[in-house]
């Protein structure tokens, strides 16, 4: 299979295009700067183009031929305060991605378009629904990031008017080395001052690094497999748990709390994120057979916390 992958430089584009070379398949890597290209994420079935995938350019002509396309290319949600300006790059390096993509399957012939499209999109879909049960028939919110993703989503949407086969990959908390949620949270408990993030009833909806990788493949390989899919452990925990739990795979104390006002204060309006409470159910994945590796919160962070 030769995959096309945006957003290659990703703490999830890292370790996917690692997986991909290592089951033999060939993979065109889109990044703005080759530079920030591994050094252990090379071979010659690996092709690294440059370029901007919420601009048009001579990358869209390099997807013609591809059998799959996996998109993860967005600002991250937690890069800067969310000014005016920040949070239109959130908006347009999503929404725009998706549009390009659309416009360079749109031109090509059957046998030269890609037959699946794996695109990225998030549980922030949902908004925060306190103890709701969320599973992929549940509709959307109606705050910044569940009405941005309904938008990411609906410009996805574009490429099955061409026949194209269109999972909807929604990711919850990635937890993984290299960055992500654990990334902010570990060094705070090493130095003895880590606790729960807010008032700690509030559920977090968390994946493993190596589960995100699992269903990205299923959706590349599963002929039958369309439509949005959580990418969400089967078990959320609320965030007490998690600290407590994290404090324990570290052996540190988890006492020390941060209040909402004290969040609000520190990242403003992008605090309702860490504060939302989404009890997210990856039932579609579990329909289709899917055993997750790390069901279960301990055995995650061990795997990641203990090597």
């Amino acid at each position: 299979m030769k995959v096309f992958v945006t957003g290659a430089t990703g703490i999830v584009g890292k370790r996917l295009i690692r997986r991909l070379l290592l089951r033999g398949d060939q993979v065109v890597a889109l990044t703005r700067s080759r530079h920030n290209m591994t050094g252990n994420e090379s071979g010659d079935r690996l092709l690294v183009i440059e370029g901007d995938p919420a601009k048009p350019g001579d990358w869209q002509q390099q997807v013609t031929g591809c059998d799959a396309v996996v998109t993860l290319a967005g600002e991250p949600v937690f890069g800067e305060r969310w000014s005016t300006a920040f949070k239109e790059r959130l908006e347009s390096s999503r929404i725009e991605s998706a549009k390009q993509m659309c416009a360079a399957m749109a031109p090509l012939g059957p046998e030269a378009r890609p037959r699946v499209w794996v695109a990225a999109s998030a549980i922030g879909y949902y908004g925060a629904r306190g103890d709701e049960g969320l599973t992929e028939n549940a509709a959307p919110g109606e705050d910044f990031l569940a009405r941005l993703c309904v938008r990411w989503e609906a410009e996805s949407r574009a490429a099955e008017n061409l026949g194209v086969r269109l999972v909807l990959l929604r990711i919850g908390i990635v937890l993984g080395d290299g960055g992500g949620m654990l990334a902010k949270m570990v060094p705070p408990f090493k130095a003895f001052v880590g606790g729960p993030l807010g008032g700690g009833r509030q559920f977090v909806s968390w994946i493993h690094l190596d589960d995100v990788i699992g269903l990205l493949e299923l959706g590349l390989d599963r002929s039958t497999l369309s439509g949005p899919m959580n990418a969400t452990a089967p078990h959320p925990v609320r965030m007490a748990e998690l600290a407590k739990t994290l404090g324990e795979v570290l052996h540190r104390p988890s006492r020390l709390a941060v209040p909402e006002l004290a969040l609000r204060v520190a990242v403003g309006e992008a605090s309702a994120v860490i504060l939302a409470s989404q009890r997210v159910q990856p039932e579609r994945a579990l329909g289709d057979g899917y055993a997750f590796k790390y069901p279960e919160l301990r055995g995650a962070l061990r795997s990641l916390l203990t090597k």
